[in-house]
Parts: C-alpha cells; sequence; structure tokens
C-alpha cells in the first residue's frame, strides 16, 4: 500500500511538472511572437522578384515599436504606438489593410509621411526627383495560363541607398502614370515590387490600400526562412522535399 501510494504521488508530480513545461512554453512562444518575431507566408506574386508565393518569412515585430496589432486579435486595449520607430524608405512592411485590420499585406515602403509620390512612364517621382533606375536583363515567367513571357527588370535606389529590383510589364499600365499623391501626416505609401501586378497605395483605400496609418504596421520583413513551389500540399509529405526552393532558404531580405 505504501508502494502504491508513492508511486501515485510521483505520477502526479511528473504529471504536474509536463503541465508546467508545456505552460512555460506556450509562454515564451507568445511573447516572442507579440513582442519579437512573427511568421508569414506570401501568398501571392505583388512582391515578385523579392518574395515569391510559398516564401515562408520572418518579421521582426520590434523594428517600429508596438501597437494594438502586435497583439492576437488586435484587441482595442491602447491606441498609437509604444516604443515607436520610424521605418526607412525601402523596407519590406507587413502591416494591416486600413480598410479591413483582420487582413495583412505585405510591400515596400516608398513614401513617407509629407512625401509627393508620383509615377510618369512607370519611373517612381519622389519629392520631384525620378528614382534612380537601371534596366537589367528581362526575366522570363510563365502566365497563370502555363505561357512563358518576358518581364521587365530594374534596380531601383533609393535616396538613403536602399537598392531592390522590381518586375514591370512595360510603362503603360493602369497606375504607371498617375497624378501627385500626398502622403498625409502618420501615414505611409506602399507600392509591390512586381508594379503592374500590385494593389497599393497607388489605388485609393476602398479598392487598393491607400495610405497606411503607423498604427497598422506590424513589422520589418527581415529574412525568407523556408520556401517551397505551389504545388507543395501539406497533405503529401514528399512534396516538402521535392518542391522545395533551397535557394531561397534563409535569405536575408533588401
Amino acid at each position: 500500500m505504501d508502494v502504491f501510494d508513492h508511486r501515485r504521488g510521483g505520477s502526479s508530480g511528473e504529471l504536474v511538472e509536463i503541465v508546467k513545461t508545456v505552460v512555460y512554453a506556450l509562454l515564451i512562444a507568445f511573447v516572442i511572437r507579440v513582442l519579437l518575431f512573427q511568421p508569414f507566408t506570401i501568398p501571392s506574386a505583388s512582391m515578385e522578384p523579392t518574395l515569391f508565393q510559398g516564401d515562408y518569412i520572418i518579421v521582426s515585430k520590434f523594428a517600429y515599436g508596438y501597437s494594438r496589432h502586435s497583439l492576437p486579435f488586435s484587441p482595442p486595449l491602447f491606441s498609437g504606438r509604444v516604443l515607436a520607430r520610424q521605418p526607412q524608405r525601402g523596407d519590406v512592411v507587413v502591416f494591416k489593410l486600413p480598410r479591413d485590420t483582420h487582413v495583412d499585406y505585405i510591400k515596400r515602403l516608398i513614401g513617407l509621411p509629407g512625401d509627393r509620390i508620383q509615377l510618369r512612364g512607370g519611373v517612381v517621382y519622389l519629392n520631384g526627383k525620378p528614382i534612380p533606375r537601371e534596366e537589367l536583363r528581362p526575366a522570363t515567367e510563365l502566365t497563370p495560363f502555363g505561357f512563358p513571357r518576358q518581364v521587365e527588370r530594374f534596380r531601383e535606389t533609393m535616396p538613403n541607398g536602399k537598392s531592390y529590383i522590381t518586375y514591370s510589364y512595360g510603362s503603360d499600365g493602369e497606375v504607371d502614370n498617375t497624378g501627385v499623391y500626398v502622403v498625409p501626416a502618420g501615414h505611409y505609401f506602399f507600392m509591390g515590387d512586381n508594379r503592374d501586378d500590385s494593389q497599393d497605395s497607388r489605388f485609393p483605400e476602398a479598392v487598393g490600400v491607400g495610405y497606411v496609418p503607423f498604427e497598422d504596421l506590424v513589422g520589418k520583413a527581415d529574412i525568407i526562412l523556408l520556401s517551397w513551389n505551389d504545388k507543395a500540399a501539406l497533405f503529401k509529405p514528399w512534396t516538402w522535399f521535392v518542391d522545395a526552393r533551397p535557394s531561397r532558404f534563409f535569405k536575408l531580405l533588401t
């Protein structure tokens, strides 16, 4: 009887320790997700060639400080940002879509508060001056119907020296020639790197992104951790290997 009671007590103690370990692990994971890093999967081609559909990225939550959108489900506990730090032109940023803050978007930051943005023939003008861009060798990609097509590539360089590559299908697209956008105070102007396949700040908030409030920024995309092409499937384990894109693993973002 004494032996039986001793073992039962030992089993109870082990169960308590296991529960405590699980609770501590969940708390640590929650703190990391809220305060430090959060994973996202890229769902579209709007940021090609920087990000491809199927890229699994890590976003720094602390890069710009914290807002209510740093917390799961964006509870209205406070407004504004805590420990706020200003983003830089050229950052790749995850933010909440202003017209539906349940939706996460990822684009490149082009305009800061007070900036004047305009596109002429596909060239971005920042405060009256064109952002320098160098034409690169065209790339070939497949259309949604499986036919190859060429896409123009350009290397843009921001005034702060940040450089990145953009895609273009020509200079006469829907938003390749625009009026002047004046970025309001406390807001930011975003564009996709795939310039002719991106719903971004060039489109008004009712149908696109519009100007994004500082509070809606979630964090800065820092690294592509893993990547798979569109043939990979969760319930087909062999595709985790044969459809992986290892050349994109652990790739730092610019």
